[in-house]
């Protein structure tokens, strides 16, 4: 069943044109991924379905219901969260404040200090450290437990692996079967393409704002992905 979809979504910033037409779906209990350069409208369209950046033209469909022109809050009382690049947490304030932030007005659901702390168990050992003394690999795992206690239908991950090493993206990548395992469907921005095809069942390859590539990642190949990702260049 789609749970969320794009249709025909073009996103401006200002007179700049960001996307063009862009069909996207999302099917519940799914994971897919958007793949493509800098630049090339990810994260727009994750700012479009969360209410940030409005779509100029096209609708943002969610269970059903045209969430075009709301606002983010009423978004994510709805059930869609996001985990944004860079993380953005509240320095000053403890991991566990800032975990508390994203349950202060959540949706009824599984996810509580509790459950967050089970998919991340080193996370207990520091909940009390400031979030600024953090490393990355940390902040990031607080930064999705805090999207997980509004209790979401959907989750908006942009860039997780941005600046981490291997090892620390691995763990948190991990943990993504025990976040479907609760009912939660995931949109992935990633740059690696190998871990993007791993984590996700389907893949949209984005280029100058266009979607260029669209399959199911067990099935779409790396020379497919470059043609995509890059311009075909067999011509």
């Amino acid at each position: 069943m789609t749970l969320l979809s794009l249709e025909k979504v073009d996103v401006f910033y200002g007179d700049l044109q960001a996307t063009f037409g862009v069909d996207l779906r999302l099917d519940a209990g799914e994971a897919i991924a958007l793949i493509g350069a800098n630049g090339a409208g990810k994260s727009t369209l994750l700012r479009a379905i969360m209410g940030m950046t409005a779509a100029r033209r096209g609708a943002v469909m969610f269970d059903g219901q045209d969430i075009t022109r709301l606002r983010c809050d009423l978004i994510a009382r709805r059930g869609i969260a996001i985990v944004p690049e860079g993380r953005r947490l509240f320095s000053s304030l403890s991991v566990e404040e800032n975990l508390l932030m994203g349950g202060a007005r959540a949706r009824p659901g599984p996810w509580t200090l509790d459950t967050v702390f089970d998919l991340f168990p080193a996370m207990r050992e520091f909940r009390h450290h400031n979030a600024a003394e953090l490393s990355g690999g940390q902040q990031q795992m607080v930064a999705i437990g805090r999207a997980l206690l509004t209790n979401p239908r959907v989750l908006l991950c942009d860039e997780l692996s941005l600046g981490l090493a291997p090892k620390v993206v691995g763990e948190i990548y991990a943990c993504f079967a025990g976040i479907r395992d609760k009912g939660v469907s995931i949109i992935l921005v990633e740059q690696d393409v190998v871990r993007a095809r791993s984590a996700s069942s389907r893949l949209y390859c984005l280029l100058k704002g266009r979607v260029t590539l669209e399959g199911a990642s067990s099935s779409v190949t790396l020379d497919d992905i470059s043609h995509a990702y890059f311009g075909d260049r067999r011509s």
